[in-house]
């Protein structure tokens, strides 16, 4: 099946999505890490708190008590954990690259500069991909629940293949191209919140439909 037809049916479908929003590129990263296992809703409360402390800064993260930072980000859930895992990638992008804006001008090999990411404590391959792609406009294909999902549903995958095999699919057949990529992983989400949902998917309305051909019905 032809991923790029499947990308201009969502876009016609959706529209632009202009995705990640974010005022800076480190306010990008927050997000990427806020993210995981909520809704974006929650994300927006959790950095709307850290704006009005005017924490969206690297130093002043660094700088910000612990405990402090835990109620902050509260609404965005599992706060103990993200506020360590916001603290981590933080200093490892003060200590190695001074500041987030200064990290997207240098000239680091993806596959380098990802692994350098992955290593720091907490951070996966998810929220890694989100960073890289999204705060740093690196050229690497996003994976997530969603995707796993909709293209297990079209046949395209299994759905239970290692992350890195999925994005590989991916970016072995999409143009190499950077608002492809962040289009289509924010219109995957669409379609996994609006239509192609978990329980009860809304197959008769689906931008997919006609390609689906009823298999998410099963």
């Amino acid at each position: 099946m032809d991923l790029l037809k499947i990308y201009h049916l969502l876009l016609s479908h959706f529209g632009y999505q202009n995705w990640w929003p974010g005022e800076t590129r480190y306010e990008v990263v927050i997000g990427a890490v806020l993210t995981q296992n909520t809704s974006w809703k929650n994300v927006e409360k959790a950095i709307e708190n850290l704006k009005k402390e005017n924490l969206i800064d690297e130093i002043k993260i660094l700088n910000t008590d612990i405990e402090k930072l835990k109620k902050l980000i509260k609404p965005a859930g599992f706060y103990n954990i993200k506020a360590e895992r916001l603290k981590n990638i933080t200093k490892f992008i003060v200590e190695n690259y001074k500041n987030t804006e200064n990290l997207a001008k240098l000239s680091i090999k993806l596959e380098d500069l990802r692994k350098e990411i992955l290593n720091v404590k907490g951070i996966g391959k998810e929220t890694a991909d989100s960073i890289l792609l999204y705060a740093l406009d690196r050229e690497i294909f996003v994976i997530d629940a969603y995707t796993r999902r909709i293209f297990s549903r079209l046949r395209i995958i299994e759905g239970g293949e290692e992350y890195d095999e999925i994005r590989g699919i991916f970016e072995k057949n999409l143009p190499k191209d950077l608002k492809i990529y962040k289009e289509y992983h924010a219109l995957i989400v669409e379609l996994g919140k609006h239509y192609c949902k978990k329980k009860n998917p809304v197959c008769e309305k689906c931008p997919l439909h006609n390609l689906c051909d009823g298999i998410c019905k099963s």
